[in-house]
């Protein structure tokens, strides 16, 4: 039992969603609420051609908005490893490489979720196009409002810098600071934010499909929502 121990009040927030309404009805989890600077990046533009060659790519997926599995604190063993988290989706295979190095806790609890079944059938809920670039998953509720019983400390920060969430980066979103939870966002794109966004990951396969959803736009052709062509996490799988 030494070598195992929890996650606790130093290194983790725990807070009961039934029992605290203020952060149930305040936590609004964004990647990004504004970025720092502008950008002149043209993302891909959406097309008749490539919405039909996306929903060729996508099969369908029964995945909608539920009630977040309720499951205990995380365990950290430490040292934390360096792992391979696969996101199955409806549209292919976006796996990552999560840094258990320079993010312990946020990869603990990540890979504690996913091996729970807590990002099964779970909608990615939002994808922004302008400025900012990044598909937001993580959240059962699929309204950007959803998360665990539990929040963590921000880790592995980067500094203010020009594009410093580079393509490929997979970081966490919050509503604050230490307001870590289940949402995170890929971005496709190289992106410059306010250093507020614990970085764990970054992608090694199928940020190709992330870009040909960001190509095809948002729902409501706008340049931030619900992306036009509907992607959601079927399963993950964890080495």
């Amino acid at each position: 039992m030494k070598k195992q121990v929890a996650i606790t009040a130093t290194a983790l927030i725990v807070i009961s969603l039934f029992t605290s309404p203020a952060f149930a009805s305040e936590r609004k989890p964004t990647a990004s609420p504004t970025a720092t600077t502008s950008s002149d990046k043209k993302p891909m533009m959406s097309s008749t051609s490539k919405m039909r060659a996306m929903k060729a790519m996508c099969s369908p997926s029964t995945a909608v908005g539920h009630t977040p599995l309720q499951t205990g604190l995380p365990k950290v063993k430490k040292p934390v490893r360096v792992r391979t988290i696969t996101l199955n989706t409806n549209c292919g295979e976006i796996s990552f490489t999560a840094d258990g190095t320079k993010a312990p806790l946020t990869v603990t609890a990540m890979t504690f979720l996913a091996t729970s079944g807590y990002f099964d059938q779970s909608i990615c809920h939002r994808l922004t196009t302008s400025g900012i670039f990044v598909l937001q998953c993580g959240d059962p509720k699929g309204t950007g409002q959803g998360g665990p019983a539990f929040m963590y400390p921000d880790e592995n920060l980067p500094t203010a810098t020009q594009n410093n969430y580079p393509a490929g980066t997979i970081a966490m979103a919050n509503s604050g600071p230490n307001t870590n939870g289940s949402q995170f966002f890929i971005v496709y794109a190289d992106t410059t934010l306010s250093p507020n966004y614990t970085i764990w990951g970054k992608v090694t396969k199928g940020l190709d499909i992330v870009k040909a959803i960001a190509a095809v736009g948002v729902a409501d052709g706008s340049t931030d929502g619900a992306p036009k062509q509907a992607i959601s996490i079927e399963s993950v799988s964890v080495k």
